[in-house]
């Protein structure tokens, strides 16, 4: 019996097979869930992406800056959970910053325009994502966001950073107002993993050179699958009373001081 037996997850972000939501979706389904993935921008990629799952998952657009696409997501989502439709999970996985918040100066020198849509789309997004979906969700359900620890500054991470912190803010709020029907709302704090999304972070191999040696069970930037379990983890039945936290998957590099 696996993990998530029966359950019905929603699962945004996937943009290659490099993605953490494409390797959650991969853990997810061995645990016996069934996947639907979002898309956006390039459809056609994500659903050439979504055969290589070991069930080939179904694909719905999704851009979180559009209110008429929110609006109509779980209806667009309805038509692939059958006849009584319902979902159990759903991953936030998406984040996005122009490129003059990220590298050094990014700071003092990004536009409030620029900044905006970092927080929109990389914060806000968590709130409307999980409102679009309520109709969707009941009491057990479980939202995770994918997050980077943003207690202390980071090289070149900028405002995107700044949206993280944001991030953890609106989970506590999500979970406040979500709790009393039933659903937990977390995140999970990776630690650095080579994907797209990494790729596009000036200076991410100062994190990769760092990370290692300090974490005290190690890390390895090619390897997914210890962040995919924890977000299953959280996803499953097995956390029932977790909800407004933040879960570190970086192999205790948090914990540990210079």
């Amino acid at each position: 019996m696996g993990l998530l037996d029966g359950k019905r997850l929603l699962i945004t972000g996937v943009i290659t097979d490099a993605s953490l939501a494409f390797h959650v979706a991969k853990v997810a389904q061995e645990e016996g869930a069934e996947v639907v993935l979002t898309g956006f921008g390039r459809m056609r990629l994500v659903e050439r992406i979504a055969q290589r799952l070991p069930k080939p998952a179904p694909v719905v657009e999704l851009d979180v800056s559009n209110s008429e696409q929110l609006d109509s997501l779980a209806e667009r989502v309805s038509e692939h959970l059958g006849a009584q439709p319902r979902l159990d999970g759903v991953l936030h996985s998406i984040g996005f910053a122009p490129a003059s918040c990220l590298g050094e100066d990014a700071f003092m020198n990004a536009p409030w325009e620029d900044v905006a849509t970092t927080i929109q789309v990389s914060a806000y997004s968590f709130k409307s994502l999980s409102t679009a979906l309520l109709p969707l969700l009941g009491p057990g359900a479980s939202i995770v966001g994918m997050d980077f620890d943003n207690r202390q500054a980071w090289p070149a991470y900028d405002w995107m950073g700044v949206a993280k912190s944001t991030l953890e803010s609106v989970t506590r709020y999500l979970a406040r107002d979500l709790g009393p029907k039933g659903i937990r709302v977390n995140l999970v704090a990776a630690g650095p993993v080579k994907t797209m999304a990494a790729k596009s972070i000036p200076g991410f191999s100062a994190f990769e050179d760092s990370w290692d040696g300090r974490a005290p069970l190690g890390w390895d930037v090619n390897d997914p699958l210890p962040v995919a379990k924890t977000v299953c983890a959280l996803l499953s039945d097995w956390m029932p009373a977790t909800t407004g936290s933040m879960v570190w998957a970086d192999g205790g590099f948090h914990a540990i001081g210079v």
